[in-house]
C-alpha cells in the first residue's frame, strides 16, 4: 500500500492517507483568544477541508482525541463538538486537559476517520 501525505513541511503532514484511512495532525485555531468554542469551530472546519481532500468526511471519523487548555472550557468545546459531529456516528473519542504549545490555543483535536 501507498502512504500519501498532504500539506507537509519537514516537521509534519496535515494528514496521512494508508489505505482506507486518513490521519490528521492536531488542530488548532488561527485566532488566538477567541473562546474556546470559537477555536473549537475554526478546528472543525480545518478537519472538515482536510477530511474533504481526503476523500471522506465527518460521518466517517472513527476517534478523536481532544485536548483543552483547562477544563473549565470543556463545555464550551463541548458545545461546538456536538453541533458538528455527525448524528448518529460519533467516534471513539477522549479529552484531557493539557499546556499547549503556545498560551493562545485553548483547544487542539486530532482525528482519523475511514475513506470509502
Amino acid at each position: 500500500m501507498t502512504i500519501t501525505r498532504h500539506n507537509s513541511n519537514q516537521r509534519m503532514s496535515q494528514l496521512v492517507i494508508h489505505g482506507n484511512v486518513a490521519y490528521l495532525a492536531g488542530q488548532v485555531g488561527d485566532n488566538h483568544y477567541d473562546s474556546a468554542g470559537d477555536q473549537t469551530r475554526q478546528v472543525l472546519a480545518k478537519i472538515d477541508a482536510l477530511l474533504a481532500l481526503a476523500g471522506t468526511d465527518k460521518s466517517k471519523v472513527l476517534s478523536a482525541q481532544i485536548w483543552v487548555d483547562d477544563m473549565r472550557k470543556f463545555d464550551d468545546m463541548n458545545k461546538a463538538w456536538d453541533e458538528w459531529v455527525s448524528p448518529g456516528n460519533a467516534p471513539a473519542r477522549a479529552c484531557t486537559e493539557a499546556r499547549m504549545a503556545n498560551p493562545g490555543w485553548f483547544v487542539e483535536i486530532m482525528v482519523t476517520a475511514a475513506i470509502d
